[in-house]
């Protein structure tokens, strides 16, 4: 790292000093988007935990990483397959409160000061944090991590931070964070205080750009203990963590340990469920969900299964076609894919009626749009008018067509797809299959690691060969899956996003064009837009709720016209199963799970083992 020679620290300073004089600043215990936070100074605990919740017990959860392995325990790279869990051994400045959409409170950093128009932020760090080594964690260490994630970070990492010009420490525990003149700057002094705080001392002498197992030093609560590759990883508590009785942690992490366990597949998760080699699944199947839980352990109580709500949006699950590929260029191509997809049978005769149909990339939230764009929306589209097809003004948000839910292979649906087929260009063949005007085939392959995903997949790839569409389904593994998606080697794969209720600048990396081309960003599809990019910006740029939302609703109409995506399913909750040891405080967040506030009941299990329930 450069050092500062003393001259050139007190220049750098004086900089510093004159923007703080020269414009008010506020002093806060935390920050939102929009200067609503819920918790005052000085609060005691989030409302949604026990702050008496007994300490101790072992928390075993099935890891559900996409890529079913791991070989890493580096969190922020590309190389290699990070293990589940991670973020437990890293605390960052500010942490969330998942009661509120998107609010934040001090962790590392004791409390920050910022400018009305955040064009800057100061972070004030608590003395006595430490790392895991028991090296005081200093402003250093945060200009480090800044300047890090900016250049050698995973894209999503740089992307993110683009609009922060840079940091200085200004003394051991103050450190200023400048963004880019211009900038959108709502949300960035929350995005770097998320940010894990990363140990420059240890990175002396530690590459931070490779894969590896050896256990980094680290800033949070937790630390890793023990690493099965490819089969499970422990933490356990850090006797000797600083920040255990900080408001934020209070009522939190309540288990001395925390175990992810990974199996081949699907079936072998469930079984070791089902004989307590783990402790708490989320349920993803809905033909195990309506169907598999009659087993012993469920029937004599032993083991709890229920339903919780999510008040987060439902997430973007669906086919996500690469519009990189030039066979997905036209619009109507697209279009017609979508349409092929029977959800309304799909639902019905393989999903026992569970779930409800997506249509927006905000599903389930009022963040999507509807009907006709009409108001503060309307205006915000106008400005793109030239740009944007005819039938985001003149027809509702783009939804899929209902299907018949008797009918596997809907005929009026092929019928309106080989029109829009035709209209673009391909003409069916002598072999029934299309072509374009030069002979090239109408290919395209749907790549899946998952078995279970074939039974929803053969029968839309039966529907698209009917339209003329050489379709197919390639089935690889899970690690092969992961490098696909991250290098965009793929005609359409099966994704799902979830998107904040408050979409800031992480919105760059899923739709925006310096997200398309950028490997391992969410940016699946490939959009490559102007209008696409100026209408984050305006988010990203939204000076109250009001206008955020209606720049959201605009984003999600044009994006479902752009038909990027074959919409697939929603429920609007976990579905959850596990065994009876855990106690679990009297209010659930909003925004998240919950399981993280619950405690182990030690009464509650020497019920079980004395039943023969569990060892």
């Amino acid at each position: 790292m450069f050092a500062f020679r003393p001259t050139l620290a007190a220049s750098l300073l004086a900089a510093l000093a004159a923007p703080l004089a020269a414009q008010d600043s506020t002093e806060a215990h935390g920050i939102s988007p929009f200067g609503d936070l819920k918790y005052p100074p000085g609060f005691a605990y989030f409302d949604y935990v026990n702050p008496d919740a007994p300490q101790g017990g072992h928390m075993r959860f099935r890891g559900t990483l996409a890529s079913g392995t791991f070989d890493s325990v580096n969190y922020f790279i590309l190389k290699g397959e990070a293990a589940q869990g991670l973020l437990r051994i890293h605390d960052g400045l500010l942490a969330r409160a998942w009661d509120e959409p998107a609010s934040y409170y001090g962790l590392i950093a004791e409390s920050l000061e910022y400018p009305e128009d955040r064009s800057w932020v100061i972070f004030n760090l608590r003395p006595e944090a430490r790392f895991s080594d028991g090296t005081p964690i200093t402003a250093e260490d945060v200009v480090f991590t800044i300047d890090t994630m900016k250049t050698e970070a995973a894209p999503y990492f740089r992307i993110t931070l683009e609009d922060v010009a840079g940091a200085a420490a200004l003394d051991t525990h103050r450190v200023r964070i400048d963004f880019e003149e211009g900038a959108a700057t709502r949300d960035l002094a929350a995005t770097v205080g998320e940010l894990p705080v990363l140990p420059r001392h240890y990175y002396d002498t530690v590459p931070f750009d490779q894969s590896t197992l050896d256990p980094p030093v680290s800033s949070g609560g937790f630390r890793i203990e023990a690493i099965d590759p490819g089969r499970s990883i422990t933490y356990c508590r850090d006797p000797d963590y600083w920040g255990r009785d900080l408001p934020v942690n209070v009522g939190k992490d309540n288990f001395d340990c925390f175990t992810y366990e990974y199996f081949a597949d699907t079936t072998a998760a469930f079984e070791a469920l089902k004989v307590g080699e783990y402790l708490l699944h989320e349920e993803f199947s809905s033909a195990i969900w309506a169907t598999a839980y009659d087993f012993p352990a469920l029937d004599k109580g032993w083991i709890i299964r229920g339903e919780i709500p999510d008040g987060r949006s439902s997430g973007a699950q669906g086919f996500y076609m690469n519009l990189r590929r030039e066979k997905f260029a036209d619009v109507r191509v697209r279009e017609a894919i979508a349409s092929l997809f029977n959800f309304e049978w799909t639902n019905a005769t393989l999903f026992h009626g569970l779930y409800q149909r997506s249509d927006s990339f905000w599903e389930n939230s009022d963040l999507q749009a509807t009907g006709l764009p009409e108001g503060a929306e309307l205006a915000v589209l106008e400005r793109y008018r030239g740009q944007l097809p005819d039938t985001v003004f003149t027809e509702p948000a783009a939804s899929p067509p209902i299907r018949n839910p008797d009918q596997k292979i809907d005929r009026n649906a092929v019928r309106a797809a080989s029109r829009l087929l035709e209209a673009a260009g391909w003409r069916v063949g002598a072999d029934g299959m299309r072509a374009n005007a030069d002979g090239e085939r109408l290919r395209v392959e749907i790549v899946s690691d998952n078995a279970a995903f074939e039974r929803v997949l053969l029968p839309f790839i039966e529907n698209l060969r009917r339209a003329g569409i050489d379709a197919i389904h390639t089935r690889v593994d899970a690690a092969e899956e992961v490098q696909r998606q991250e290098d965009f080697d793929f005609d359409i794969m099966i994704a799902r996003i979830v998107l904040p209720l408050r979409p800031s600048v992480e919105l760059r990396t899923v739709f925006g064009s310096r997200g398309a081309d950028a490997p391992g960003t969410l940016n699946l599809a490939g959009v490559a837009d102007p209008a696409v990019d100026a209408l984050i910006e305006e988010i990203i740029a939204a000076p109250d709720l009001p206008a955020m939302t209606a720049r959201v609703r605009a984003l999600d109409r044009v994006l479902r016209a752009m038909h990027i995506w074959v919409p697939n399913w929603y429920k609007g909750s976990h579905w959850l199963a596990y065994w009876d040891v855990f106690g679990q405080p009297a209010i659930k967040p909003a925004y998240d799970r919950g399981v993280d506030y619950w405690w182990w009941d030690q009464a509650k299990y020497d019920a079980l083992v004395a039943e023969g329930a569990l060892r």
